[in-house]
Order: structure tokens, then C-alpha cells, then sequence
């Protein structure tokens, strides 16, 4: 950080109106032998509330300095991506992996569409899982990928099931637990 003097100060002061800050910083630098950078200087007029007069906006009907060119920017090709090309990670459909959540995904569509397994092995079997259902996992293990470990149950269902850690590492311990959790709902139901 920069402690500036008090002539260095009335000097910013007396040349500001007018220039641009990349001009007010070479100026200073070269009348006191500084080596500040523009920030500095900018930070130093936006702390003691000083502008130069310059209104740098665009007006309505301007036309942009780059109006018509085809490369945006110095020694650019005219598109870095040719059409075609995969990424380096790219992964092709039917592609394992392991997601955030320990759960393992499949790739089933481009260009990037994601189903977790024991999801698509439910299906498989049973056809697709309804709009208020869900996959769980019957022993709790995620990585159990039988038939019988996977239950489809209802987002009420699944929260009545975690609310009272009725998800058993048995499977068939769970489905009881499905059955508790069933019960309870009616018994809600009847006293309201």
C-alpha cells in the first residue's frame, strides 16, 4: 500500500480532470519516480470521490469499435471448437460413474444426460418409476444392486422412513418399515 505524499496528492488533484486513469498513473509514475499501477490510482480517486470528466459510455447509435470484424480478439482463430469435436472428457453413452452423492450413474443420452443404476434396474424390471416415487435401497448399501434390495416408495413414504430411521440394513426389516410408516399415515388421516 502507497502512502501518498502531500505533493503527490495536490499533483493528482490539479491533473485529473481530463485524463484517463492509465494516463494520470504514467504521469505521476514519471513525475515522482513511482512504479504505482492504475488500480492505485483509481482507488485513490474513487476514496476521495475525484472523476476526471470523461463519460466513456456508449451513446445510443455508436457503433463498437469491433463493428463488422469476424475475429473478437488479437491473433484468434475464428472459432476455437471445429463443429465435430469431442472434448477431451467427453463420455460416451452407457459410460459408469460415481456421483457426488456415492450413487452410480449411467449416461443414457447425449449431451448430457445422467440416470442413477439401481434407478434404470428398477425400470428394467418394473417400468417406469411415477412422478411422486422414488428408488431406495432396501439394506441401505448403495452399491446392492439386486432386485429385491430395491423398493420403490412415495416422497411421503421416504420421509416417514427417514423421520423415524426406519431404513433398516435389511431389506425385508425396511419393507416393514414401509408398512409402520403406511400405518401411521391412515392413523393421521382417520383423527383429522
Amino acid at each position: 500500500m502507497h502512502s501518498y505524499t502531500e505533493e503527490q496528492q495536490i499533483f493528482i488533484c490539479e491533473n485529473v480532470k481530463g485524463k484517463q486513469t492509465n494516463e494520470l498513473t504514467e504521469l505521476l509514475n514519471k513525475q515522482f519516480g513511482l512504479t504505482l499501477g492504475t488500480n492505485q490510482i483509481r482507488a485513490f480517486k474513487k476514496n476521495h470521490g475525484m472523476s476526471s470528466g470523461i463519460d466513456a459510455k456508449f451513446r445510443k447509435g455508436q457503433a463498437p469499435f469491433n463493428k463488422g470484424k469476424k475475429k473478437y480478439w488479437v491473433g484468434g482463430e475464428d472459432t476455437q471448437f471445429k463443429k465435430g469435436n469431442k472434448p477431451h472428457n467427453y463420455l460416451p453413452i452407457g459410460t459408469e460413474r460415481v456421483n457426488g452423492d456415492n450413487y452410480i450413474d449411467i449416461k443414457i443420452a447425449e449431451p448430457n444426460k445422467w440416470k442413477g443404476k439401481h434407478i434404470l434396474v428398477w425400470e428394467e424390471q418394473n417400468g417406469p418409476v411415477p412422478k411422486s416415487g422414488c428408488v431406495i435401497f432396501g439394506d441401505g448399501n448403495n452399491r446392492n444392486l439386486n432386485l429385491d434390495n430395491l423398493i420403490c416408495v412415495s416422497r411421503s413414504q421416504l420421509l416417514g422412513l427417514n423421520s423415524k430411521n426406519l431404513i433398516q440394513k435389511d431389506a425385508n426389516l425396511t419393507k416393514i418399515g414401509i408398512v409402520i410408516v403406511d400405518i401411521n399415515s391412515k392413523i393421521s388421516q382417520r383423527r383429522k
